[in-house]
């Protein structure tokens, strides 16, 4: 069996068990590739320069040994490789924190903030920082920028610690136990924040794969914004003038927009549309 054969035949297992996608790949072979390419040792990008070589049958046993835990269990393929990338960017990863897949890495990656940004612009929080790779890739986009990365679970920290050390940003990504802004060391020029927002309804219905995460990290309450209102309410507080937070909210723009009626904010377009990711500068907060 060649490797191609290897993948598409796990892909067909993948598709055929009704797993659920969403946590780096969208759909079965992608998945499929991701854990053949992982189990055998080699580049996840680079399916097609090998994708006619032989697999011998151990190897193919192992494979099909980890897609059938794949189907077991429902975790995420992160959780079961350790490994997630955003951006081109590896980071470790495990059951302790939500697997990366923010938009926010595509706007810092292709400069959609840096409009609103200045030479000013040299502290930078990522709040709810989980595994810390929005902090990791601020502090690779913006070199000349300090980065507090904060999170209220003492897990996930744990977690960002061996990304920040893994990329060697040790001496710029700080991080922070903190409940929200509570112990943040402000004022900021830049905030970001992929805030726990999945309301009630959406959390009750969610796949497997997404309830093997932490729900910390997943649920914002009846309407997805118990989180945001405390977050938008203190957030001025902690920004320095002509600072601005860019905020992830998901699915969840009508519940957004009708808990924040009158706040004026620039919806982001990103590989999901204009609805994922909104920026609010200092002013139309301390103003809404």
């Amino acid at each position: 069996m060649t490797l191609i054969d290897l993948v598409e035949a796990a892909a067909a297992k993948l598709q055929a068990a009704g797993v659920a996608f969403g946590h780096g790949t969208t759909n079965a072979f992608d998945e499929a590739a991701w854990l053949v390419l992982w189990k055998l040792g080699l580049p996840l990008d680079d399916l097609d320069t090998h994708a006619q070589e032989p697999v011998d049958p151990d190897r193919q046993r192992e494979v099909e040994a980890l897609v059938e835990q794949r189907i077991a269990t429902r975790k995420p393929a992160a959780y079961l490789t350790g490994e997630a990338w955003l951006q081109g960017v590896p980071f470790h990863v495990d059951e302790r924190a939500i697997v990366p897949r923010s938009f926010i890495a595509e706007l810092l990656a292709d400069g959609s903030i840096d409009p609103w940004l200045s030479d000013r612009t040299k502290r930078v929080l990522d709040l709810c920082t989980g595994n810390g790779s929005l902090a990791v890739l601020a502090a690779m986009a913006y070199p000349e920028v300090d980065v507090d990365a904060a999170d209220i679970s003492h897990d996930a920290l744990a977690v960002a610690r061996l990304n920040v050390d893994r990329h060697g940003l040790h001496d710029r990504v700080h991080l922070l136990h903190s409940d929200g802004l509570q112990a943040v060391r402000g004022p900021y020029d830049l905030i970001l924040c992929n805030p726990p927002y999945v309301n009630s309804t959406s959390m009750a219905a969610l796949p497997a794969e997404y309830r093997a995460e932490p729900d910390l990290a997943l649920a914002g309450g009846a309407d997805g914004m118990d989180f945001i209102r405390q977050l938008l309410a203190q957030a001025p507080a902690h920004m320095a003038p002509g600072a601005v937070l860019v905020l992830e909210i998901g699915n969840e723009r009508e519940h957004f927009e009708r808990a924040f009626p009158r706040l004026e904010a620039v919806w982001l377009e990103t590989s999901a549309g204009a609805d994922q990711v909104l920026l609010l500068t200092r002013e139309a907060l301390a103003h809404a």
